[in-house]
């Protein structure tokens, strides 16, 4: 019972979709415009009205505003300098190194790999 309800629904869901595909088809092959509404058009404002005055706010006596107290001046001690005479790095004398004649052989990658019995199937048993 439960395969046929899935049978059913599966069913249902692909002819709703092969609907919804011919639909569309008929909505892309129409060829006339559908009768959109116009979009209405807004009256021309008229002039703003002037903006109201800003009322003057009455002047007070401010008391004046405290001064900051100057910072102490640091000195910094002078950066140490360079040492101006370098010393010399001594040279050291290198033997020459041997000269290869002929690098030794390496092995060679094989072409052919060995076949496991396992995986490989049973020999024919006739000939043909």
């Amino acid at each position: 019972m439960a395969i046929f309800k899935s049978f059913i629904t599966t069913l249902l869901l692909v002819v709703t979709i092969s609907n919804m595909s011919l639909e569309a088809r008929h909505l892309l092959q129409t060829t006339t415009q559908p009768n959109l509404p116009t979009i209405p058009t807004l009256p021309k404002p008229t002039t703003l009205p002037p903006l109201p005055s800003i009322p003057n706010m009455p002047q007070g006596n401010l008391p004046p505003l405290p001064t900051i107290p100057s910072m102490p001046k640091l000195t910094m001690p002078p950066l140490p300098s360079l040492p101006t005479n370098i010393p010399t790095i001594p040279s050291l004398n290198i033997p020459p190194l041997p000269a290869v004649t002929s690098l030794p052989n390496l092995p060679s990658i094989p072409t052919t790999f060995p076949s496991i019995p396992f995986f490989s199937p049973p020999p024919s048993t006739s000939s043909p």
